[in-house]
């Protein structure tokens, strides 16, 4: 984040897929709920690499109280395409870099960006 509170495009990028794909069940702001941990703590221990594998692959965990089960997302262009940008936000949330709800401000989309997600998107 920069200093007058502007949030990179793809931290910003990140907010925007996260809040619409996972937020349904990891809560607002990667806090958590009550069907998926809080992914801002997550973040405090997993790699990227064990990031992009439970999202890719999905994972269960099973104790005696509850099964939690993630849905493998390895398919889904809403997620896959903007792995990176979602991972940016919740580690940025991670680290405290920045608060809580939509970034006010943020850097414009690169054409790099665009060009990404035309790729990624394109049948």
């Amino acid at each position: 984040m920069q200093p007058d509170g502007t949030t990179d495009w793809a931290t910003f990028n990140g907010f925007r897929r996260y809040s619409g794909n996972c937020l349904a069940c990891h809560g607002p702001d990667g806090a958590g709920s009550s069907f998926g941990p809080a992914l801002m703590e997550s973040l405090k221990v997993l790699t990227y690499e064990q990031f992009y594998e439970v999202v890719v692959n999905g994972k269960t965990d099973v104790n005696t109280a509850t099964t939690l089960k993630m849905p493998a997302l390895g398919t889904d262009r809403n997620v896959m395409c903007y792995i990176d940008d979602i991972y940016a936000y919740l580690k940025a949330r991670s680290d405290r870099a920045i608060g809580p709800g939509r970034p006010a401000k943020h850097d414009p989309k690169p054409p790099e960006a665009a060009e990404a997600e035309a790729a990624c998107m394109a049948d």
